[in-house]
Protein backbone atom coordinates (compact mmCIF):
# COMPACT_ATOMS: atom_id res chain seq x y z
CA UNK A 1 0.00 0.00 0.00
CA UNK A 2 3.33 2.43 0.05
CA UNK A 3 3.12 1.88 -3.53
CA UNK A 4 -0.68 3.68 -3.62
CA UNK A 5 0.40 5.94 -1.27
CA UNK A 6 2.87 7.40 -3.33
CA UNK A 7 1.11 7.48 -6.05
CA UNK A 8 -1.09 10.19 -4.56
CA UNK A 9 1.42 11.78 -4.16
CA UNK A 10 2.49 11.20 -7.48
CA UNK A 11 -0.94 12.37 -9.29
CA UNK A 12 -0.26 16.48 -7.54
CA UNK A 13 4.00 16.48 -8.33
CA UNK A 14 3.68 15.41 -11.98
CA UNK A 15 1.57 18.24 -13.19
CA UNK A 16 3.24 20.45 -10.90
CA UNK A 17 7.20 19.66 -11.86
CA UNK A 18 5.27 20.07 -15.95
CA UNK A 19 3.81 23.41 -15.23
CA UNK A 20 6.70 24.48 -14.13
CA UNK A 21 9.25 22.95 -16.51
CA UNK A 22 7.23 24.66 -19.21
CA UNK A 23 7.45 27.90 -17.31
CA UNK A 24 11.23 28.15 -16.63
CA UNK A 25 12.08 26.79 -19.96
CA UNK A 26 10.89 28.65 -22.31
CA UNK A 27 13.12 27.71 -25.52
CA UNK A 28 11.86 24.32 -25.39
CA UNK A 29 10.31 22.41 -28.77
CA UNK A 30 6.89 21.86 -29.72
CA UNK A 31 7.06 17.88 -29.14
CA UNK A 32 9.19 18.15 -26.09
CA UNK A 33 6.05 20.71 -24.70
CA UNK A 34 3.29 18.67 -25.94
CA UNK A 35 4.73 15.40 -24.27
CA UNK A 36 5.23 17.54 -21.00
CA UNK A 37 2.15 18.49 -21.55
CA UNK A 38 -0.01 15.26 -21.73
CA UNK A 39 1.85 13.28 -19.22
CA UNK A 40 0.93 16.20 -16.96
CA UNK A 41 -2.70 15.72 -17.85
CA UNK A 42 -2.72 12.31 -18.58
CA UNK A 43 -1.02 10.56 -15.27
CA UNK A 44 -3.46 12.41 -12.93
CA UNK A 45 -6.59 10.06 -14.30
CA UNK A 46 -5.03 7.33 -14.97
CA UNK A 47 -3.43 6.88 -11.05
CA UNK A 48 -7.34 7.52 -10.08
CA UNK A 49 -8.26 4.66 -11.92
CA UNK A 50 -5.71 2.64 -10.41
CA UNK A 51 -6.14 3.98 -6.64
CA UNK A 52 -10.22 2.97 -7.34
CA UNK A 53 -9.59 -0.15 -8.22
CA UNK A 54 -7.32 -0.74 -4.96
CA UNK A 55 -9.79 1.38 -3.00
CA UNK A 56 -11.67 -1.09 -1.39
CA UNK A 57 -8.50 -3.55 -0.16
CA UNK A 58 -7.20 -0.98 1.08
CA UNK A 59 -5.79 -0.17 4.64
CA UNK A 60 -7.76 2.62 6.13
CA UNK A 61 -8.25 5.19 9.02
CA UNK A 62 -11.34 6.60 10.40
CA UNK A 63 -11.98 6.07 6.84
CA UNK A 64 -9.41 6.86 4.47
CA UNK A 65 -7.08 5.20 2.46
CA UNK A 66 -3.98 5.75 0.82
CA UNK A 67 -2.47 7.61 3.96
CA UNK A 68 0.68 9.48 3.26
CA UNK A 69 2.45 12.29 5.54
CA UNK A 70 5.39 14.37 4.43
CA UNK A 71 6.86 16.68 7.01
CA UNK A 72 6.89 19.75 5.61
CA UNK A 73 9.11 21.40 8.41
CA UNK A 74 6.19 23.28 9.44
CA UNK A 75 5.13 20.70 12.38
CA UNK A 76 5.40 23.26 14.81
CA UNK A 77 2.18 25.03 14.00
CA UNK A 78 0.25 21.39 13.32
CA UNK A 79 0.78 21.57 9.91
CA UNK A 80 2.00 18.59 7.50
CA UNK A 81 1.31 17.50 4.15
CA UNK A 82 -1.43 14.81 4.14
CA UNK A 83 -2.82 12.86 1.78
CA UNK A 84 -5.79 10.40 1.41
CA UNK A 85 -8.90 9.63 0.17
CA UNK A 86 -12.57 8.61 1.67
CA UNK A 87 -15.70 7.94 0.09
CA UNK A 88 -16.62 11.82 -0.13
CA UNK A 89 -12.79 12.96 -2.21
CA UNK A 90 -13.17 9.13 -4.31
CA UNK A 91 -15.23 10.66 -7.39
CA UNK A 92 -13.93 14.50 -6.65
CA UNK A 93 -10.58 13.13 -7.53
CA UNK A 94 -11.61 11.32 -10.14
CA UNK A 95 -13.50 14.16 -11.38
CA UNK A 96 -10.52 16.52 -11.52
CA UNK A 97 -8.16 13.70 -13.60
CA UNK A 98 -11.33 13.64 -16.11
CA UNK A 99 -11.86 17.07 -17.42
CA UNK A 100 -8.25 18.20 -16.52
CA UNK A 101 -7.42 15.64 -19.06
CA UNK A 102 -10.18 16.82 -21.49
CA UNK A 103 -9.21 20.61 -20.76
CA UNK A 104 -5.52 19.79 -21.60
CA UNK A 105 -6.10 17.71 -24.83
CA UNK A 106 -8.69 20.55 -25.94
CA UNK A 107 -5.75 23.29 -24.91
CA UNK A 108 -3.33 21.02 -26.81
CA UNK A 109 -5.75 21.72 -30.16
CA UNK A 110 -5.99 25.30 -29.47
CA UNK A 111 -4.40 28.29 -31.47
CA UNK A 112 -3.98 30.18 -28.33
CA UNK A 113 -0.81 32.50 -28.42
CA UNK A 114 1.93 31.74 -26.14
CA UNK A 115 0.57 28.29 -25.42
CA UNK A 116 3.61 27.10 -23.61
CA UNK A 117 2.54 29.31 -20.74
CA UNK A 118 -0.99 28.78 -21.30
CA UNK A 119 0.00 24.92 -21.08
CA UNK A 120 1.97 25.47 -17.87
CA UNK A 121 -0.57 27.29 -16.05
CA UNK A 122 -2.97 24.73 -17.03
CA UNK A 123 -0.41 21.91 -15.25
CA UNK A 124 -0.56 23.90 -12.11
CA UNK A 125 -4.02 24.67 -11.74
CA UNK A 126 -4.39 20.52 -12.22
CA UNK A 127 -1.88 20.10 -9.42
CA UNK A 128 -3.82 22.11 -7.22
CA UNK A 129 -7.01 20.49 -8.32
CA UNK A 130 -5.76 17.01 -7.37
CA UNK A 131 -4.02 18.49 -4.06
CA UNK A 132 -7.60 19.79 -3.18
CA UNK A 133 -9.32 16.70 -3.05
CA UNK A 134 -6.55 14.41 -2.02
CA UNK A 135 -5.34 16.11 1.15
CA UNK A 136 -6.64 15.50 4.81
CA UNK A 137 -4.73 18.22 6.23
CA UNK A 138 -7.05 21.04 6.10
CA UNK A 139 -4.05 23.81 5.45
CA UNK A 140 -2.98 21.99 2.26
CA UNK A 141 -6.32 21.52 1.33
CA UNK A 142 -6.63 25.43 1.47
CA UNK A 143 -3.47 26.01 0.18
CA UNK A 144 -3.88 23.67 -3.04
CA UNK A 145 -7.22 25.43 -3.64
CA UNK A 146 -5.40 28.66 -3.93
CA UNK A 147 -2.49 27.36 -5.92
CA UNK A 148 -5.14 25.95 -8.46
CA UNK A 149 -7.38 29.70 -8.49
CA UNK A 150 -4.35 32.46 -9.10
CA UNK A 151 -3.47 30.91 -12.51
CA UNK A 152 -7.52 31.29 -13.04
CA UNK A 153 -6.87 35.09 -13.04
CA UNK A 154 -3.59 35.38 -14.61
CA UNK A 155 -5.53 33.25 -17.93
CA UNK A 156 -8.44 35.41 -17.53
CA UNK A 157 -6.53 38.38 -17.91
CA UNK A 158 -3.61 37.13 -20.95
CA UNK A 159 -6.48 34.47 -22.74
CA UNK A 160 -9.74 36.20 -22.14
CA UNK A 161 -12.56 37.31 -24.59
CA UNK A 162 -14.33 40.40 -24.37
CA UNK A 163 -15.39 42.16 -20.80
CA UNK A 164 -12.06 40.12 -19.54
CA UNK A 165 -10.41 42.76 -17.51
CA UNK A 166 -13.57 43.41 -15.41
CA UNK A 167 -14.48 40.27 -15.19
CA UNK A 168 -11.28 39.01 -13.67
CA UNK A 169 -11.63 41.74 -11.37
CA UNK A 170 -14.92 40.92 -10.24
CA UNK A 171 -13.81 37.35 -9.65
CA UNK A 172 -10.97 38.58 -7.84
CA UNK A 173 -13.37 40.55 -5.30
CA UNK A 174 -15.98 37.91 -4.64
CA UNK A 175 -13.22 34.73 -4.48
CA UNK A 176 -10.87 36.73 -2.33
CA UNK A 177 -13.43 37.27 0.08
CA UNK A 178 -14.86 33.94 0.19
CA UNK A 179 -11.38 32.82 0.62
CA UNK A 180 -10.72 34.81 3.53
CA UNK A 181 -13.92 34.27 5.17
CA UNK A 182 -13.96 30.30 4.63
CA UNK A 183 -9.55 30.85 5.91
CA UNK A 184 -11.31 32.62 9.12
CA UNK A 185 -13.42 29.60 9.93
CA UNK A 186 -10.86 27.14 8.89
CA UNK A 187 -8.71 29.30 11.89
CA UNK A 188 -11.15 29.38 14.21
CA UNK A 189 -12.14 25.76 13.58
CA UNK A 190 -8.03 24.59 14.22
CA UNK A 191 -8.04 26.79 17.50
CA UNK A 192 -11.22 25.86 19.01
CA UNK A 193 -10.07 22.09 18.22
CA UNK A 194 -7.41 22.04 21.13
CA UNK A 195 -5.42 19.46 19.20
CA UNK A 196 -2.65 21.19 17.82
CA UNK A 197 -2.84 19.96 14.06
CA UNK A 198 -4.69 20.88 10.77
CA UNK A 199 -5.33 16.86 10.44
CA UNK A 200 -9.14 16.56 9.90
CA UNK A 201 -8.78 13.07 11.12
CA UNK A 202 -7.85 14.29 14.57
CA UNK A 203 -9.80 17.38 14.59
CA UNK A 204 -12.69 15.01 13.66
CA UNK A 205 -12.02 12.76 16.56
CA UNK A 206 -11.75 15.38 19.32
CA UNK A 207 -14.77 17.34 18.45
CA UNK A 208 -17.04 14.43 18.04
CA UNK A 209 -16.01 13.40 21.25
CA UNK A 210 -16.12 16.95 23.17
CA UNK A 211 -18.25 19.21 20.45
CA UNK A 212 -18.04 22.82 20.52
CA UNK A 213 -20.67 25.05 22.03
CA UNK A 214 -23.30 25.86 20.38
CA UNK A 215 -22.62 30.18 19.92
CA UNK A 216 -19.15 28.92 18.85
CA UNK A 217 -20.36 26.63 16.32
CA UNK A 218 -22.84 28.71 14.85
CA UNK A 219 -20.24 31.73 14.35
CA UNK A 220 -18.20 29.07 12.65
CA UNK A 221 -20.20 27.35 10.67
CA UNK A 222 -21.26 30.57 9.55
CA UNK A 223 -18.06 32.02 8.51
CA UNK A 224 -17.83 28.64 6.28
CA UNK A 225 -21.45 28.91 5.07
CA UNK A 226 -20.68 32.00 3.40
CA UNK A 227 -17.37 31.96 2.98
CA UNK A 228 -17.13 28.20 0.94
CA UNK A 229 -20.59 29.54 -0.17
CA UNK A 230 -19.06 32.78 -2.20
CA UNK A 231 -16.77 30.17 -3.88
CA UNK A 232 -19.72 27.97 -5.03
CA UNK A 233 -21.58 30.99 -6.11
CA UNK A 234 -24.78 30.86 -3.70
CA UNK A 235 -27.31 33.67 -4.32
CA UNK A 236 -27.06 36.33 -4.03
CA UNK A 237 -23.23 35.89 -4.12
CA UNK A 238 -23.14 34.56 -7.79
CA UNK A 239 -23.30 37.48 -10.17
CA UNK A 240 -18.69 36.62 -10.86
CA UNK A 241 -19.86 32.97 -11.92
CA UNK A 242 -21.22 33.52 -15.55
CA UNK A 243 -19.01 36.85 -16.05
CA UNK A 244 -15.73 34.66 -15.56
CA UNK A 245 -17.21 31.83 -17.41
CA UNK A 246 -17.62 33.58 -20.67
CA UNK A 247 -14.43 35.56 -20.19
CA UNK A 248 -12.43 32.69 -19.63
CA UNK A 249 -10.33 30.93 -22.23
CA UNK A 250 -12.55 27.71 -22.85
CA UNK A 251 -9.90 25.14 -21.33
CA UNK A 252 -9.17 27.37 -17.75
CA UNK A 253 -13.25 27.70 -17.52
CA UNK A 254 -13.75 24.09 -17.70
CA UNK A 255 -11.50 23.37 -14.94
CA UNK A 256 -13.08 25.97 -12.95
CA UNK A 257 -16.82 25.25 -13.37
CA UNK A 258 -16.31 21.57 -13.51
CA UNK A 259 -13.75 21.12 -10.89
CA UNK A 260 -12.59 23.96 -8.52
CA UNK A 261 -15.88 25.65 -7.86
CA UNK A 262 -16.52 21.92 -6.23
CA UNK A 263 -14.09 22.69 -3.00
CA UNK A 264 -16.98 24.90 -0.92
CA UNK A 265 -19.34 22.32 -1.56
CA UNK A 266 -16.57 19.79 -0.71
CA UNK A 267 -15.56 22.00 2.32
CA UNK A 268 -18.78 22.15 3.71
CA UNK A 269 -19.35 17.98 3.51
CA UNK A 270 -16.10 16.86 4.90
CA UNK A 271 -15.78 19.47 7.28
CA UNK A 272 -18.14 22.23 8.31
CA UNK A 273 -21.52 19.46 8.38
CA UNK A 274 -19.79 16.39 10.35
CA UNK A 275 -18.13 19.04 12.84
CA UNK A 276 -20.68 21.57 13.17
CA UNK A 277 -23.68 20.15 13.40
CA UNK A 278 -25.48 22.48 15.56
CA UNK A 279 -24.30 25.32 13.63
CA UNK A 280 -25.63 23.59 10.79
CA UNK A 281 -29.57 23.79 12.11
CA UNK A 282 -28.91 27.14 13.04
CA UNK A 283 -28.27 28.29 9.63
CA UNK A 284 -30.68 26.00 7.98
CA UNK A 285 -33.49 27.81 6.98
CA UNK A 286 -31.76 30.81 5.63
CA UNK A 287 -29.67 28.20 3.43
CA UNK A 288 -32.73 26.63 2.03
CA UNK A 289 -34.02 30.16 0.71
CA UNK A 290 -30.78 30.95 -0.68
CA UNK A 291 -30.55 27.67 -1.95
CA UNK A 292 -33.39 27.65 -3.77
CA UNK A 293 -32.83 31.70 -4.86
CA UNK A 294 -30.41 29.70 -7.16
CA UNK A 295 -32.43 27.16 -8.55
CA UNK A 296 -35.25 29.32 -9.35
CA UNK A 297 -34.39 33.22 -9.45
CA UNK A 298 -31.01 31.75 -11.22
CA UNK A 299 -33.08 29.50 -12.82
CA UNK A 300 -35.23 32.32 -14.96
CA UNK A 301 -32.29 34.52 -15.09
CA UNK A 302 -30.97 31.32 -17.47
CA UNK A 303 -34.08 31.52 -19.58
CA UNK A 304 -33.61 35.29 -20.11
CA UNK A 305 -30.02 35.19 -22.10
CA UNK A 306 -29.47 34.90 -25.43
CA UNK A 307 -25.88 34.61 -25.12
CA UNK A 308 -25.24 31.00 -25.10
CA UNK A 309 -22.06 30.92 -23.01
CA UNK A 310 -23.68 33.53 -20.60
CA UNK A 311 -26.44 30.49 -20.57
CA UNK A 312 -24.87 27.74 -19.41
CA UNK A 313 -22.52 30.04 -17.18
CA UNK A 314 -25.89 30.96 -15.11
CA UNK A 315 -27.34 27.43 -15.62
CA UNK A 316 -24.05 26.24 -13.86
CA UNK A 317 -24.96 28.20 -11.24
CA UNK A 318 -28.41 27.23 -11.01
CA UNK A 319 -27.66 23.76 -10.34
CA UNK A 320 -25.39 24.62 -7.69
CA UNK A 321 -28.85 25.10 -5.54
CA UNK A 322 -29.87 21.61 -6.21
CA UNK A 323 -26.74 20.16 -4.03
CA UNK A 324 -27.08 23.01 -1.45
CA UNK A 325 -30.73 21.85 -1.43
CA UNK A 326 -28.93 18.41 -0.69
CA UNK A 327 -26.31 19.69 2.55
CA UNK A 328 -29.47 21.00 4.19
CA UNK A 329 -31.59 17.76 4.13
CA UNK A 330 -28.78 16.37 6.53
CA UNK A 331 -29.40 12.84 5.39
CA UNK A 332 -26.74 10.57 4.10
CA UNK A 333 -28.97 10.11 0.64
CA UNK A 334 -29.43 13.82 0.23
CA UNK A 335 -25.91 14.53 1.18
CA UNK A 336 -24.71 11.41 -0.98
CA UNK A 337 -27.17 12.98 -3.55
CA UNK A 338 -25.09 16.23 -3.91
CA UNK A 339 -21.68 14.55 -4.17
CA UNK A 340 -22.88 12.46 -7.34
CA UNK A 341 -24.54 16.02 -9.16
CA UNK A 342 -21.50 17.89 -8.50
CA UNK A 343 -19.24 14.61 -10.27
CA UNK A 344 -21.95 14.68 -13.06
CA UNK A 345 -22.49 18.91 -12.85
CA UNK A 346 -18.93 19.00 -13.46
CA UNK A 347 -18.65 16.82 -16.15
CA UNK A 348 -21.94 18.38 -18.22
CA UNK A 349 -20.68 22.22 -17.81
CA UNK A 350 -17.29 21.15 -18.77
CA UNK A 351 -18.63 19.68 -21.99
CA UNK A 352 -21.46 22.32 -22.89
CA UNK A 353 -18.28 25.23 -22.34
CA UNK A 354 -16.17 23.20 -24.67
CA UNK A 355 -19.13 23.25 -27.24
CA UNK A 356 -20.21 26.13 -26.88
CA UNK A 357 -16.52 27.17 -27.94
CA UNK A 358 -17.01 24.77 -30.69
CA UNK A 359 -19.78 26.47 -31.75
CA UNK A 360 -18.38 30.18 -31.83
CA UNK A 361 -15.89 29.09 -33.90
CA UNK A 362 -18.17 27.89 -36.77
CA UNK A 363 -20.83 31.24 -36.45
CA UNK A 364 -17.92 33.83 -35.40
CA UNK A 365 -21.17 34.70 -32.57
CA UNK A 366 -22.42 33.90 -28.95
CA UNK A 367 -25.87 35.39 -29.32
CA UNK A 368 -28.56 32.64 -30.00
CA UNK A 369 -31.18 34.42 -32.12
CA UNK A 370 -28.09 35.13 -34.97
CA UNK A 371 -27.62 31.25 -35.29
CA UNK A 372 -29.87 28.22 -36.53
CA UNK A 373 -29.07 25.72 -39.33
CA UNK A 374 -26.16 23.68 -37.73
CA UNK A 375 -27.72 20.64 -37.31
CA UNK A 376 -27.64 20.00 -40.88
CA UNK A 377 -23.69 21.05 -41.35
CA UNK A 378 -22.16 19.69 -38.45
CA UNK A 379 -24.45 16.75 -37.30
CA UNK A 380 -22.06 15.53 -34.68
CA UNK A 381 -21.54 18.91 -32.73
CA UNK A 382 -25.56 18.76 -32.43
CA UNK A 383 -25.79 15.36 -31.40
CA UNK A 384 -23.15 15.90 -28.70
CA UNK A 385 -24.54 19.21 -27.44
CA UNK A 386 -28.07 17.56 -27.49
CA UNK A 387 -26.62 14.83 -25.42
CA UNK A 388 -25.38 17.56 -23.02
CA UNK A 389 -27.89 19.68 -23.00
CA UNK A 390 -30.07 16.55 -21.80
CA UNK A 391 -27.48 15.26 -19.16
CA UNK A 392 -27.36 18.89 -17.53
CA UNK A 393 -31.46 18.87 -17.63
CA UNK A 394 -31.06 15.37 -15.54
CA UNK A 395 -32.43 12.97 -17.72
CA UNK A 396 -31.89 9.45 -16.86
CA UNK A 397 -28.92 7.64 -18.32
CA UNK A 398 -26.59 10.30 -17.30
CA UNK A 399 -24.98 10.99 -14.14
CA UNK A 400 -26.53 13.75 -13.26
CA UNK A 401 -30.32 12.07 -13.25
CA UNK A 402 -28.85 9.97 -10.43
CA UNK A 403 -27.86 13.12 -7.87
CA UNK A 404 -30.85 15.50 -8.53
CA UNK A 405 -33.04 11.99 -7.91
CA UNK A 406 -31.20 11.35 -3.87
CA UNK A 407 -31.81 15.01 -3.32
CA UNK A 408 -35.83 15.15 -4.49
CA UNK A 409 -36.39 11.79 -2.04
CA UNK A 410 -34.06 13.80 0.74
CA UNK A 411 -36.10 17.16 0.21
CA UNK A 412 -39.63 15.09 0.26
CA UNK A 413 -38.54 13.34 3.62
CA UNK A 414 -36.94 17.26 4.71
CA UNK A 415 -40.29 19.36 3.69
CA UNK A 416 -42.49 18.31 0.84
CA UNK A 417 -42.89 21.87 0.02
CA UNK A 418 -39.28 22.69 -0.66
CA UNK A 419 -38.85 20.05 -2.44
CA UNK A 420 -42.17 21.26 -4.92
CA UNK A 421 -40.51 24.60 -5.16
CA UNK A 422 -37.07 23.01 -6.09
CA UNK A 423 -38.62 20.71 -8.72
CA UNK A 424 -39.95 23.73 -10.61
CA UNK A 425 -36.15 24.00 -11.52
CA UNK A 426 -36.55 20.73 -13.83
CA UNK A 427 -39.07 22.29 -15.98
CA UNK A 428 -36.98 25.64 -15.84
CA UNK A 429 -33.72 24.12 -17.15
CA UNK A 430 -35.70 22.39 -20.06
CA UNK A 431 -37.19 25.16 -21.51
CA UNK A 432 -33.41 27.28 -21.55
CA UNK A 433 -32.11 23.76 -22.53
CA UNK A 434 -34.16 22.53 -25.46
CA UNK A 435 -35.03 26.86 -26.80
CA UNK A 436 -31.02 26.86 -26.99
CA UNK A 437 -30.71 23.58 -29.15
CA UNK A 438 -33.37 24.47 -31.13
CA UNK A 439 -32.04 28.38 -31.70
CA UNK A 440 -28.65 27.17 -32.19
CA UNK A 441 -29.02 23.94 -34.25
CA UNK A 442 -32.45 23.73 -35.66
CA UNK A 443 -33.62 27.43 -36.65
CA UNK A 444 -33.19 29.42 -39.48
CA UNK A 445 -29.76 31.19 -39.87
CA UNK A 446 -29.45 34.34 -39.80
CA UNK A 447 -28.61 36.59 -43.18
CA UNK A 448 -25.37 37.73 -41.33
CA UNK A 449 -24.73 34.27 -40.79
CA UNK A 450 -25.68 32.49 -43.97
CA UNK A 451 -22.90 34.97 -45.59
CA UNK A 452 -20.37 33.95 -43.16
CA UNK A 453 -20.92 30.18 -43.69
CA UNK A 454 -21.02 31.35 -48.07
CA UNK A 455 -17.48 32.30 -47.53
CA UNK A 456 -16.50 29.67 -44.75
CA UNK A 457 -17.93 26.63 -44.67
CA UNK A 458 -19.20 25.17 -40.88
CA UNK A 459 -16.43 22.58 -40.41
CA UNK A 460 -17.53 19.62 -38.17
CA UNK A 461 -15.89 18.71 -34.85
CA UNK A 462 -11.90 17.80 -35.19
CA UNK A 463 -10.39 15.04 -33.58
CA UNK A 464 -8.89 16.92 -30.61
CA UNK A 465 -12.42 18.51 -29.70
CA UNK A 466 -13.86 14.73 -30.17
CA UNK A 467 -11.50 13.46 -28.12
CA UNK A 468 -12.24 15.40 -24.90
CA UNK A 469 -15.60 15.39 -25.15
CA UNK A 470 -15.91 11.39 -25.78
CA UNK A 471 -13.97 11.62 -22.88
CA UNK A 472 -16.21 13.66 -20.65
CA UNK A 473 -19.39 11.77 -22.23
CA UNK A 474 -17.85 8.59 -20.96
CA UNK A 475 -17.74 9.68 -17.11
CA UNK A 476 -21.67 11.08 -17.65
CA UNK A 477 -22.53 7.47 -19.03
CA UNK A 478 -20.73 5.52 -16.74
CA UNK A 479 -22.31 6.70 -13.97
CA UNK A 480 -25.38 7.56 -15.07
CA UNK A 481 -26.27 4.05 -15.92
CA UNK A 482 -24.10 2.04 -12.92
CA UNK A 483 -24.20 4.53 -10.20
CA UNK A 484 -22.98 2.08 -7.53
CA UNK A 485 -19.14 2.90 -8.89
CA UNK A 486 -19.16 5.50 -6.80
CA UNK A 487 -22.60 5.99 -4.70
CA UNK A 488 -21.68 2.41 -2.35
CA UNK A 489 -18.34 4.55 -1.25
CA UNK A 490 -20.28 7.77 -0.68
CA UNK A 491 -22.69 6.25 1.19
CA UNK A 492 -20.53 4.22 3.53
CA UNK A 493 -18.38 6.96 4.68
CA UNK A 494 -21.56 9.90 4.80
CA UNK A 495 -23.80 7.45 7.27
CA UNK A 496 -21.79 7.26 10.38
CA UNK A 497 -22.01 11.87 10.30
CA UNK A 498 -25.28 12.14 8.32
CA UNK A 499 -27.66 9.38 9.69
CA UNK A 500 -30.34 11.87 10.59
CA UNK A 501 -31.33 15.58 10.61
CA UNK A 502 -31.78 17.90 13.74
CA UNK A 503 -35.84 18.65 14.18
CA UNK A 504 -34.82 21.86 13.81
CA UNK A 505 -33.86 21.91 10.36
CA UNK A 506 -37.36 20.31 9.05
CA UNK A 507 -39.59 22.70 11.49
CA UNK A 508 -38.51 26.06 10.62
CA UNK A 509 -38.19 26.06 6.84
CA UNK A 510 -42.27 25.22 6.81
CA UNK A 511 -44.02 28.19 5.18
CA UNK A 512 -47.23 27.16 6.38
CA UNK A 513 -47.98 25.09 9.44
CA UNK A 514 -48.95 21.83 8.65
CA UNK A 515 -50.08 19.18 10.03
CA UNK A 516 -50.12 16.10 7.83
CA UNK A 517 -48.44 12.63 7.31
CA UNK A 518 -45.52 12.16 4.68
CA UNK A 519 -45.60 8.93 3.36
CA UNK A 520 -41.24 8.49 2.83
CA UNK A 521 -39.77 5.02 1.97
CA UNK A 522 -37.28 3.77 3.88
CA UNK A 523 -34.30 4.73 3.81
CA UNK A 524 -32.79 1.14 2.80
CA UNK A 525 -35.01 0.75 -0.22
CA UNK A 526 -34.46 4.56 -1.34
CA UNK A 527 -30.60 3.81 -1.11
CA UNK A 528 -30.80 0.20 -2.74
CA UNK A 529 -33.19 2.30 -5.85
CA UNK A 530 -30.71 5.60 -6.31
CA UNK A 531 -27.05 2.79 -5.89
CA UNK A 532 -28.10 -0.65 -6.59
CA UNK A 533 -30.06 -0.84 -9.53
CA UNK A 534 -28.82 1.34 -12.26
CA UNK A 535 -30.71 3.52 -14.52
CA UNK A 536 -33.91 2.26 -16.17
Amino acid sequence: MVFDSTLLLLAILIPLLGGFTLLGFRNLSSSVVRLVALTGFTVPLLIAVWLYFMFVGADQVDGYRFLTELDTGLSFFGINLTLGLNGVSLPLFFLAGIVGLAAGIHALHSEAANRQLYLSLLLIMQAGLMGTFASIDIFFFYFFHELALIPTFVMIGIWGGFGRRSAAIEMTIYLTLGAMLSLLGLILLYNASGVDSFNLIAIREYLLSQPLSDTLQNNIFGLLLFGFGILVSLFPFHSWAPRGYAAAPTAAAMLHAGVLKKFGLYGLIQIAYPLLPQGAGHWGPLLVWLALGNVVLIGLITMAQRDLKQMVGYSSVMHMGYCFLGLVTFDAIGVGGAVILMFGHGLSVALLLMLSTAVFHRTQTYDMKEMGGLASRTPILAGMFVAATFASIGLPGFANFWGEFAIFVALWHYNPWVMAIAATGIVISAIYGLRAVAWVFFGKPSEALEEHWRENKPFELRQGERLAATLLFSGLFVIGFFPRIFSDYVDMDLKPYFSSEPPALVQSVDPVEIQSEVLVADVATVESTVSGEGAR
